[in-house]
């Protein structure tokens, strides 16, 4: 089916680009660095929960996104993980929503199967989009969606976990091994396509005992493409940590924003304070 073409208005756009800087030690990390708080979403709230299961009310998604644009949040990730056939006018109406209250990038995850989806999805307001199982299941998938709309657009999202010493792809909030190397698949995407990687450690992921700086850092090592860090922020000094030790463009977090464990202007001015780049 062929995508209507996706215009954005401009200065949403430009808050979305990242500044590269010409020689970096790793990866494609950035000028300034991105801190994003990432709201799962289940029947028209905001839940979180350790390694996917366990979830717990954590509030509304338009309200928690107008809090978090207020307080200076560089973007925010919507990740739908509601199992009903009425996902798709739920979360176009939400992105709506979304998009009347900030004026800074989100991006839109779950559910996201076909051209259509994204098409609905982006001109419904949203700066991107995220699949993770769907381009598993169909590599094709990643070629399509940057076709369509420009790899800008496209996040690709990576649920990794370490097992007998290899750190293989994951599916379904990391209940279902692929068998897939991480690394090799987060490769192939990039070349399908992908714009950025969005990659979660489910073996950090709700532990808040910090990032997993050490595959993040091999892993950046080898990317021309904006990384964002996801899984086990428990602190500010696990912000610092993984920006100083792997580069990455942006770190997300979840449960820490949510229960105010973190304040993200607290956060940046920590940031700040250790020379890493912050937007204030």
């Amino acid at each position: 089916m062929t995508a209507s073409p996706r215009t954005l208005n401009s200065d949403k756009l430009e808050a979305s680009q990242v500044d590269l800087v010409e020689s970096l030690p790793t990866g494609g990390g950035g000028l300034a660095k991105r801190i994003i708080p990432c709201l799962d979403v289940k029947d028209g709230r905001t839940v979180k929960g350790v390694n996917f299961v366990d979830l717990r009310d954590a509030g509304d998604p338009v309200e928690l996104a107008w809090q978090y644009s207020q307080q200076g949040a560089d973007e925010l990730v919507f990740l739908d993980i509601t199992a009903t056939h009425e996902r798709r006018k739920t979360m176009a109406e939400l992105v709506k929503a979304v998009a009347r209250q900030i004026n800074i990038p989100f991006t839109i995850g779950g559910g996201i199967n076909e051209i259509t989806d994204a098409d609905i999805l982006l001109n419904s307001g949203a700066d991107k989009i995220s699949i993770n199982s769907a381009a598993v299941r169909n590599p094709g998938l990643v070629n399509e969606l940057a076709a369509a709309f420009g790899k800008q657009f496209v996040v690709v999202a990576v649920d990794t976990k370490s097992v007998n010493g290899k750190n293989l792809v994951h599916l379904n909030g990391g209940r279902i091994p692929t068998g897939i190397e991480t690394e090799q698949w987060i490769k192939e995407v990039e070349d399908r396509g992908a714009g950025e990687i969005l990659l979660t450690s489910m073996d950090h992921d709700g532990t808040k005992g910090g990032f997993d700086n050490i595959l993040l850092k091999k892993i950046n090592y080898s990317l021309s493409i904006p990384l964002i860090a996801s899984g086990g922020a428990g602190n500010v000094q696990h912000f610092i940590d993984v920006f100083q030790q792997t580069n990455v463009d942006a770190a997300l977090a979840a449960s820490v924003f949510h229960y105010g464990e973190i304040l993200i202007p607290n956060l940046k001015a920590k940031l700040k304070q250790q020379n890493i780049e912050a937007r204030i």
